[in-house]
């Protein structure tokens, strides 16, 4: 781990809670991700399959690092119930130095 290691926000969505926590405690449990937050009550529309669609969904905010996102990734998809699921990762500018500390501790792959 070093302090230089970019925290980033890795977002994607799920059809429903099930899914949304089996991610979530995959991601943590593997020390791919600090934190998972779920937001209920999302609402996606897009084109699929050349089709515009509405569907409801779970709306997951992963914070992880730069040296843990593309196992992050990789293991989303695996478990992921979505033949293309949304996986966006976007590097934070600025935040509170000790959380930021917090999520590069929790996503080292060897731990104290």
């Amino acid at each position: 781990m070093s302090p230089a290691d970019p925290v980033l926000l890795l977002f994607t969505t799920c059809p429903d809670p099930a899914s949304a926590e089996r991610i979530a405690h995959a991601l943590v449990g593997e020390r791919l991700a600090a934190c998972v937050t779920r937001l209920d009550g999302a609402h996606s529309t897009y084109r699929w399959q050349g089709e515009v669609t509405t569907d409801t969904e779970l709306q997951l905010l992963v914070k992880t690092t730069a040296s843990r996102i593309e196992a992050a990734m990789a293991r989303l998809i695996e478990l992921h119930p979505y033949e293309l699921p949304e996986c966006i990762a976007v590097e934070t500018r600025a935040g509170l130095p000790a959380y930021l500390d917090w999520i590069r501790a929790q996503t080292r792959e060897e731990h104290d």
